[in-house]
């Protein structure tokens, strides 16, 4: 395995399954069933980037716009094991961040996942509520937002 720079690029249909792998071995608990695999992979709308790393897909995010453009979801952010903490989840993120046209952008997390809550506060992410019970062991997830400052954005939703 080598350490060069993971390639940001979009994803489509045909990275089916290694997305599947991905969501597997990043969310044992949680990850998505084949449809919504395919739906964030084929739905128009949906932000969908890759990253690929000595010809493996290592990491993915996704995300979309909701309230008529005024707020943005990352619906979705996973880096295989042994890719985590070379700034590839980082890379992700502010790749899909440039591609979302709106002002707010959330996302939800498990409370108990550290390091993936200091990635997104490092990025500017803020707690802004809590969603009880909302992982299917009943862990609940927290509720982050960034605001994001672009001109002509009016941020108060």
């Amino acid at each position: 395995m080598t350490t060069q720079p993971a390639l940001i690029e979009p994803a489509s249909w045909r990275d089916l399954n290694p997305l599947r792998h991905l969501e597997q071995v990043c969310f044992p608990l949680d990850s998505w069933p084949l449809l919504d695999l395919i739906g964030v992979l084929t739905f128009p709308g949906v932000i969908r980037l890759k990253a690929v790393t000595d010809n493996i897909m290592v990491g993915f995010i996704a995300g979309d716009i909701r309230d008529g453009k005024r707020l943005g979801w990352i619906t979705t952010l996973c880096v295989l094991p042994e890719y985590q903490g070379r700034g590839i989840g980082g890379a992700l993120l502010e790749a899909c961040e440039k591609q979302i046209d709106a002002p707010t952008i959330r996302l939800n997390v498990r409370i108990s996942n550290r390091a993936a809550i200091r990635l997104y506060r490092r990025y500017g992410y803020e707690q802004v509520s809590i969603w009880p019970g909302y992982y299917h062991d009943g862990e609940d997830a927290f509720i982050l937002e960034k605001k994001i400052y672009r001109k002509g954005y009016n941020t108060d939703i």
